[in-house]
């Protein structure tokens, strides 16, 4: 069966970097930038990215387009007779589906939020009775389990429907959306009154904050954020490179993809802190995670004048995001399914259409029924199965993609370099051998630790 490929390189850049923008982008990077020091975090990040992300990503780009197959069949095909990476192509897969089983219960949160404003409901509320949405829908499986279920099954049937006319098609209309919302909404953040002292606290360089945090803390921060924003290290994105053609060079593909994942972090912040200092508080309500996305920001849009419009707007930009690498993720698992067992599109669709829907239980029942269940210390199922992810497999596998592009045992760095080159655009010179080969793994190995460490702190820390 002939390798479907990407219908435009727009369709391509977008569904790669709708795989890569996903909710770090909004519910981390701005909150880790404003108390890391500002603009200094901003540009160390960017630095990180430079040396990390966008080696890391051309290399698993390299790796498709090379193969022209999903990634357990990307290493049979490029790896030395007898070695046995292909191997790490099977845990790379089960990353992708693992990733999925609580990614799903979070982007049909944000769907729920942006039906509850769409309809009205926040309208019954008041900014001290808010919180308690949040708190009820979590105690409810079946609500949760609603809109679980919709991502899901739209996601599959995207998928089910093609490349071409399903993924790239649906993608780049979504993702377009999206551009146009989180420059919208963050146009309406930075006029609000008051929001001028949320921009300088979002990005104006502050070295006080550098020196009471640690520089190392800041730098950690700045480089474990870059590795995870564009999700590496489960092939996740090796499957787009598998449809591109040769036309134009790897490393200027990464750049591309790199600058729309960035683009989106940092106008995430001009959404967020602008309107928290406007109509909240800078010093209690600019947190991370959840609650920033849940509990403050809604308290924001209720204060706001057209507040169900702009909250409506805001979780409807939040769900492209997320739907965006949801759809691309499970092309990723579809595609494999179809290259190692030699499935039809649709049979694969199906198959891990209702493997995925029962996998996803766990944490959604974690919430609820099963929220006694901690399997990692303190951490309940959702942060057990994403410590999983984002702190074993992702550095560990992106670990093992350096060291097969690099070294002799795998491709080799000279097969690497010349599929990274082929095609019009940027470069990567052979004088980059030794860093790629010898210093990259020492970064990757210093971030697996580091934040092996910290979070098992937290897991079993008093």
């Amino acid at each position: 069966m002939e390798r479907e490929s990407f219908k435009s390189r727009l369709g391509f850049l977008l569904v790669s970097a709708g795989c890569a923008i996903g909710l770090g982008n909004v519910w981390k990077f701005p909150y880790m930038a404003a108390q890391n020091g500002g603009g200094i975090f901003v540009l160390i990040y960017l630095l990180f990215l430079a040396i990390l992300g966008i080696p890391v990503l051309t290399m698993e780009l390299a790796m498709g387009r090379a193969s022209k197959k999903s990634i357990v069949e990307a290493y049979k095909e490029l790896e030395p007779e007898k070695s046995k990476w292909h191997l790490h192509g099977w845990v790379s897969v089960a990353g992708c589906f693992m990733l999925m089983m609580y990614y799903t219960t979070v982007a049909g949160w944000l769907l729920n939020y942006c039906y509850k404003f769409a309809i009205g409901v926040f309208d019954t509320v008041t900014t001290e009775t808010s919180d308690s949405l949040f708190v009820n829908m979590l105690g409810n499986p079946t609500e949760m389990l609603i809109f679980m279920v919709i991502t899901v099954v739209l996601g599959f049937l995207v998928c089910g429907i093609g490349l071409k006319k399903g993924v790239e098609r649906i993608t780049k209309v979504m993702m377009i959306c999206l551009l146009i919302l989180i420059v919208v909404l963050a146009i309406h953040s930075i006029t609000l009154k008051g929001g001028g002292e949320g921009l300088k606290y979002y990005l104006v360089p502050n070295i006080d904050n550098v020196n009471k945090i640690g520089w190392w803390n800041v730098i950690s921060g700045a480089m474990s954020q870059a590795f995870f924003t564009l999700s590496l290290g489960i092939g996740s994105m090796e499957i787009f490179g598998s449809y591109m053609n040769k036309d134009h060079s790897l490393t200027g593909e990464a750049v591309r993809i790199t600058a729309l994942d960035t683009f989106v972090a940092l106008m995430s912040g001009l959404i967020i802190f602008p309107a928290v200092s406007a109509f909240g508080n800078l010093g209690t309500d600019a947190t991370a995670g959840p609650s920033l996305i849940f509990m403050t920001l809604p308290k924001i849009f209720l204060n706001m004048p057209l507040g169900r419009v702009w909250g409506t707007l805001f979780f409807l930009f939040m769900s492209f995001a997320a739907f965006s690498t949801v759809t691309a993720v499970f092309e990723n698992l579809i595609s494999s399914a179809m290259d190692n067992w030699k499935w039809s599109r649709v049979k694969a669709t199906v198959v891990n259409g209702i493997a995925m829907l029962i996998a996803s239980l766990p944490c959604l029942f974690g919430y609820n029924i099963w929220k006694h269940i901690h399997p990692i210390g303190k951490f309940d199922i959702l942060d057990s199965e994403d410590f999983i992810v984002s702190y074993i497999l992702l550095p560990v596998g992106a670990l093992i993609y350096v060291l097969f592009c690099t070294t002799k045992f795998g491709w080799g760095f000279d097969k690497f370099l010349k599929e990274t080159n082929e095609g019009k655009g940027i470069k990567l010179h052979k004088s980059f051998r030794f860093f790629l080969k010898y210093v990259l793994p020492v970064i990757i190995l210093v971030l697996f630790v580091s934040g092996i460490i910290s979070q098992l702190t937290a897991a079993f820390g008093k």
